[in-house]
């Protein structure tokens, strides 16, 4: 007999072990190393890094999430064996320990699943993407909120968790707006990004740099035509 977790069970790591020497069960392990293949191409390895890294950037001040990509999640004993799912490309997981994993193990975090998952398509991936993961991620995973960015298009869907079933998520101003995140999610330089409530784009630290550069540039041009020197201010 083993015990498994599901998206409502939330028994510490060590209350688990305890209950199973009780019970005289086995617990599956707890250790294990992400199982994912190679990216399909340039542009998902670019956008998963840059989701990952806007987000760490905006976030900066938290340390009660976890956001990752292209890393395995284990939830079930049958997923070590059969290695027949693969991971999402982005997923964010809220209320959890800030800490680096080999994976995404199930029944030892407290069985948390993703909040948010993102997928971006590929000629091979897109059906599975559209279909058996998002039964997946509604029926099992009961992950709140699901987008998936086409590539080639840059079309973005995205559905929330309404009574047990993903409904279309309501595009503002073409912005898709995640309840889980308090962002929305849309499409700038050729990108899928996050944007403030407001609608900011929430840059990259070489976006930010590059911007302070030109203020400051455009401060010296303009101190310049006043006959000031920017150096001696």
């Amino acid at each position: 007999m083993t015990i498994s977790a599901s998206p409502q069970s939330a028994i510490p790591p060590e209350d688990l072990a305890a209950l199973a020497e009780e019970l005289d069960i086995s617990l599956p392990p707890t250790d294990l190393w992400s199982d994912e293949p190679p990216l399909e191409s340039d542009f998902h390895r670019d956008q998963i890094d840059l989701l990952i890294r806007l987000l760490k950037r905006y976030w900066a001040d938290r340390t009660d999430f976890y956001v990752t990509g292209n890393l395995t999640i284990y939830y079930s004993e049958d997923k070590i064996i059969t290695r027949n799912f693969r991971g999402p490309d982005f997923f964010v997981v809220l209320d959890t320990e800030l800490k680096e994993r080999k994976s995404w193990v199930v029944w030892a975090e407290d069985g948390k699943y993703p909040n948010v998952i993102v997928e971006i398509l590929s000629k091979s991936t897109a059906a599975v993407d559209k279909g058996a993961k998002k039964e997946l991620y509604q029926n099992t995973f009961r992950t709140p909120e699901y987008f998936w960015l086409d590539p080639n298009t840059l079309e973005l869907s995205g559905f929330r968790l309404i009574g047990g079933t993903y409904q279309p998520i309501e595009p503002t101003d073409g912005k898709l707006w995640s309840e889980q995140l308090g962002l929305y999610l849309g499409i700038a330089h050729q990108r899928l990004r996050f944007f403030t409530p407001d609608g900011a784009l929430i840059l990259s630290a070489e976006e930010a740099e590059e911007q302070e550069r030109q203020r400051a540039e455009r401060l010296a041009a303009k101190l310049w035509e006043l006959g000031i020197d920017p150096s001696q201010v």
